[in-house]
């Protein structure tokens, strides 16, 4: 009985040089999960069962457990290298057969799916025209490579706000213009143009101004002129537009408007009353572009809104606290970012970032019950259960960083030991069969 429980310590101590010279020869594959061989003891099987002298009759390999604990995270230069920190498998798809990996080294092809060295796809869930993800049915991620349509001021869609926001600190202890504002000079009877007007310093205090877009994306700088008006805690908001010989400014009805475009009011506190914070922006860009000689086939009026919340009336010096708004021109895609959420943002030559798509992540009950099939990829079996989908850094799903790979969580130095001990197992084996066959050479060797 020893041949047989010696050869069963070859067998299994010889696969388990097998499962540490694997996790050897992948100690430098990206994402990579080490293995464990597990043995188990073997005893002959009786109808009346094994008694307190049984003997067994050797060992064999009960399985091979992957570890799946966290390699380590090394950066890269490029940002499709994806790394996960915690619990989860990419989901790659080829032509709808699904496999997980943990290899985040991932490009775009030449349609713009972001894809592995295989050629599968990444999925996760899609980002509308607005760019607003849509969970739903993860699909194959396709980064647009055309341009980004401009947006109006007053336009946009999930910005947070729409229009102008101007917060500013009005000096309480400015004097009074000593002239009264005037909108321009009448036109030129011949050409109907006015010529170039400047605003009289003498009519204003104060001064502030920001490019605002038409629908075309053709930027337009809007000038605010704030005057100190007689009434106390008042002040008066007139408005130019490219510099043009009038303001240019129309009310609801469509009619030109000569005097201010807004009226501030503030408190004995220095704070703004709510009734003055907003007011509605209507520039009529035929009259602008023909102050300024250039055609343009954008939408007239340009209407927004514009918000004066949190601007003050202090006794301190005039400061422009915040000045922004929502329009942008068209701008081409010049880069992709991938945040630790999944989102895979795409950035704009004309300073914007619009989402498109987010990176799903799947994990499982028993990810030891997934079926190895090559090239850093897993496949659902039954025993491994079926998969949980979601967002990174959601439920028990890890985060994700961009620019960086997750190594191999093989430990060189624990499987050189590990290959000595088998090693040593293997010898020790191969010896008792040696001893075994001494025994039976003595036994056929008597007389």
């Amino acid at each position: 009985m020893a041949f047989q429980q010696g050869l069963s310590g070859l067998n299994t101590s010889s696969k388990a040089i097998d499962v540490v010279s694997n996790n050897i020869a992948n100690a430098s594959t990206v994402g990579f999960k080490s293995a464990a061989a597990h043995f188990a003891d073997v005893y002959a099987a009786s109808l009346s069962g094994g008694g307190a002298q049984q003997i067994g009759i050797g060992t064999t390999l009960a399985a091979v457990q992957q570890e799946f604990t966290q390699g380590n995270i090394t950066t890269t230069n490029n940002p499709l290298d994806i790394s996960i920190n915690g619990n989860g498998f990419y989901r790659l798809d080829q032509n709808g057969a699904i496999s997980y990996s943990r290899n985040g080294q991932f490009h775009l092809d030449k349609s713009g799916y972001i894809i592995n060295d295989q050629s599968l796809k990444l999925t996760g869930y899609a980002a509308d025209t607005n760019g607003v993800i849509v969970p739903s049915t993860p699909t194959a991620i396709q980064v647009s490579a055309a341009n980004l349509s401009p947006v109006a001021t007053g336009a946009s869609v999930g910005s947070g706000f729409q229009g102008v926001r101007a917060e500013v600190n009005l000096d309480s202890r400015a004097a009074q213009p000593t002239s009264a504002w005037s909108n321009g000079p009448a036109p030129n009877p011949v050409t109907g143009v006015a010529a170039q007007w400047t605003p009289d310093p003498s009519t204003y205090n104060y001064s502030t101004a920001l490019a605002v877009y038409d629908t075309l994306g053709n930027p337009h700088t809007l000038t605010y002129y704030f005057a100190k008006t007689p009434v106390s805690g008042q002040w008066n908001v007139y408005a130019n537009v490219d510099g043009t010989s009038n303001q240019r400014m129309l009310d609801g009805a469509g009619n030109p408007i000569a005097g201010p475009v807004a009226q501030l009011q503030f408190d004995a506190y220095g704070q703004l009353t709510a009734a003055s914070a907003a007011t509605n922006v209507n520039i009529n860009l035929n009259g602008v572009l023909a102050d300024v000689g250039k055609p343009n086939n954008a939408v007239s009026p340009l209407s927004f809104k514009v918000d004066f919340t949190g601007s003050t009336q202090y006794a301190g010096s005039f400061d422009n606290n915040k000045l922004e708004q929502d329009g942008y021109s068209s701008g081409r895609l010049t880069g992709l970012t991938v945040g630790s959420d999944g989102v895979v943002q795409g950035r704009y030559s004309n300073g914007q970032t619009r989402a498109q798509g987010q990176i799903v992540l799947a994990n499982f009950t028993n990810a030891n019950g997934l079926q190895s099939i090559g090239n850093n990829q897993w496949v659902e079996t039954s025993v491994s259960g079926v998969p949980t989908v979601g967002a990174p850094n959601t439920s028990s799903l890890g985060v994700l960083q961009s620019a960086s790979v997750e190594e191999s969580n093989v430990d060189l130095t624990a499987q050189l030991v590990t290959m000595i001990t088998q090693q040593r197992n293997y010898q020790a084996s191969a010896q008792s069969i040696k001893t075994q066959d001494q025994i039976m050479q003595t036994l056929v060797n008597l007389r």
